[in-house]
């Protein structure tokens, strides 16, 4: 099931769950879904997570995980795109920064 980010100073973001848990737990959030973080609270998030994608890219964690007995396109024969979690944040981390700086919420539900 997707969870979709809204602030009132960003675009709406939809991610596939087990993303967005992962990004949830690095905020150090419970991951529960719906929920929110209150404008206050989004320098500390922001922080831990730029934090633990910094962790998770420096322990080469952040790259795409590889697909079990999945490395070639089966079209084209060239090997399938895959997007790590460092790349999946990213529009999150956009979000929390124009939030933090607009002063305002970011819910997901």
């Amino acid at each position: 099931m997707p969870v979709t980010f809204q602030s009132k100073a960003y675009e709406n973001i939809t991610m596939v769950s087990k993303d967005a848990a992962k990004l949830l737990d690095m905020m150090g959030h419970s991951g529960t879904v719906p929920s929110a973080l209150a404008a206050g609270d989004i320098p500390g998030a922001l922080e831990r997570l730029k934090t633990a994608l910094a962790a998770a890219e420096a322990k080469g964690e952040a790259e795409p995980e590889p697909e079990e007995n999945d490395e070639q396109d089966d079209t084209s024969g060239r090997k399938k795109d895959t997007v790590g979690i460092a790349l999946r944040a990213w529009p999150l981390v956009q979000m929390l920064e124009a939030s933090l700086a607009a002063e305002t919420a970011v819910m997901w539900e």
